[in-house]
């Protein structure tokens, strides 16, 4: 989070971190560990209030951003939730809500996404071995007035507690995208397991699930490029959020090394560390530097964005996590056992180094760019 801020930015930003100080505190997320849901929707809906979900909205469907950059301005909360860890499917109701606001579809639940109201998951990826920009294998089928879904979607966050499912399914050799309510008929959710300790995943199965034609967020067959930016857009998050987990990682154990003595000295005087600290803050600096120019380019649409979406995700994913493995090292013992904060955050980001692709998936895309170029 490097961005020179705006008063309007830092207050957003300020506001966030102490609404998450408070309502999702380490003892919070413990006690959440086992919950089916991992939030309280009343935090959800009193986060709605602060502009978490109305940032990538056009004003005219009654979101806007405090800069005029909705895309910077959410890369400025997701920063705070990876250093809180925080709860709550921030990522996936911001991805559908953008979708529907583009497109200017279902603008009844658009309002009940930005009022936090209702929570609504994108299905987008796909079981092994496909990967984010592999065709969807789902399949959207056009029936008379009906369009029918068909296929599996794995991950998808909060699918157990989503009142709608954005579905990305494939029309022939074109992609189209669904608004699905949860009532309809077919579907069929399996909880995952996750190493986050709030953040909660499914497999969701669609079965002939029948919908009305109306239900298409754009033309069908038109949305290949709707999708493109809708992953562009998880992608700034998803690394924005690891490099808030990172940063707090971090600093626990810079505070951590000058409080701990070994032989009369603090951990910080070692040689040895003092060269660890400085690769690591090479690239924690790195992975803002990162992190920021793509969230500045996909908010520009630039031609780049594509590239830098993917070198965020691969640099964040890769040194991020190791990072954080440096980070549990240098505390002893105690880096490993439960009951230390670190895990919060490592936690966090090991599981966003999954998602919408792996770092060698997004290297691999980077080479398949050049080539292209």
């Amino acid at each position: 989070m490097l961005f020179e801020l705006s008063a309007d930015q830092e207050f957003l930003r300020d506001t966030t971190a102490r609404f998450l100080a408070q309502y999702a505190s380490v003892d919070e997320l413990r006690r959440l560990r086992d919950d089916a849901t991992g939030f309280e929707r009343n935090y959800w809906r009193r986060g709605a209030e602060l502009g978490w979900t109305s940032l990538l909205v056009a004003e005219a469907h009654g979101g806007g951003s405090v800069s005029g950059h909705g895309v910077v301005d959410l890369t400025l909360l997701a920063h705070e939730f990876g250093h809180a860890a925080a709860p709550g499917p921030f990522v996936t109701t911001n991805l559908v809500a953008a979708a529907l606001s583009d497109a200017a579809a279902h603008l009844d639940v658009l309002a009940e996404l930005v009022a936090g109201t209702a929570i609504a998951s994108w299905c987008a990826s796909e079981p092994p071995p496909a990967g984010p920009y592999d065709p969807p294998q789902c399949t959207v089928r056009v029936d008379g007035d009906d369009l029918v879904v068909s296929g599996t979607k794995r991950p998808v966050e909060s699918a157990g507690v989503a009142d709608h499912f954005l579905v990305t399914g494939r029309t022939g050799e074109s992609v189209t995208q669904v608004l699905v309510p949860r009532d309809a008929g077919g579907i069929t959710i399996e909880p995952l397991h996750t190493v986050d300790l709030t953040r909660r995943f499914a497999t969701v199965r669609f079965d002939d699930v029948r919908v009305p034609a109306t239900a298409a967020v754009g033309t069908v067959g038109g949305a290949a490029a709707d999708v493109a930016r809708q992953l562009q857009l998880a992608l700034v998050i998803a690394s924005a959020e690891s490099v808030g987990a990172v940063q707090r990682g971090f600093d626990m154990t810079v505070e951590w090394s000058f409080d701990r003595y070994t032989f009369g000295r603090p951990l910080a005087s070692y040689q040895a560390l003092k060269h660890r600290f400085a690769d690591m803050k090479s690239w924690l600096e790195a992975s803002h530097a990162v992190s920021d120019a793509a969230a500045g380019a996909v908010q520009a649409r630039a031609p780049e964005a594509a590239e830098l979406v993917s070198a965020a995700k691969a640099y964040v994913g890769q040194y991020g996590v190791e990072l954080l493995h440096d980070c549990v090292q240098i505390h002893g013992g105690i880096g490993v056992t439960y009951e230390h904060d670190l895990h919060l955050v490592l936690r966090r980001a090991v599981l966003n180094q999954t998602l919408f692709g792996t770092p060698g998936e997004h290297r691999r895309r980077i080479a398949d760019l050049m080539e292209a170029a």
